[in-house]
């Protein structure tokens, strides 16, 4: 009932910036709390980032802490993934996840279809 679609991926150089969107749709126009997860190549998925509903509350990955900033637009239904000091290593599918925050625990539901992201000079 909530389609998530992710854009913004492409190739960047090293120490490049991007930035990230995920937008919602669907019968469900309000959404909950969001995040962003990775897939890099011959890898598992692994979380990055997360943001509550209001985005009053944030959380993310020691990987990309300090480089990377969620946040949202509720009035767009859009979540984005700003990712600054890109490195080779951050190489992967990014995908978007639709979810909940409750009780200082963060349960997920929807993936989105992802977007490539390609770090290399």
């Amino acid at each position: 009932q909530v389609q998530l679609v992710e854009s913004g991926g492409g190739l960047v150089q090293p120490g490049g910036s991007l930035r990230l969107s995920c937008a919602a749709s669907g019968s469900i126009s309000s959404i909950n709390a969001m995040g962003w997860f990775r897939q890099p190549p011959g890898k598992g998925r692994e979380f990055l980032a997360a943001i509550s509903r209001s985005g009053d509350s944030t959380y993310y990955a020691d990987s990309v802490k300090g480089r990377f900033t969620i946040s949202r637009d509720n009035a767009k239904n859009t979540v984005y993934l700003q990712m600054n000091s890109l490195k080779p290593e951050d190489t992967a599918v990014y995908y978007c996840r639709e979810g909940e925050h409750m009780y200082g625990s963060w349960s997920w539901r929807r993936w989105g279809q992802g977007t490539q992201v390609t770090v290399s000079s």
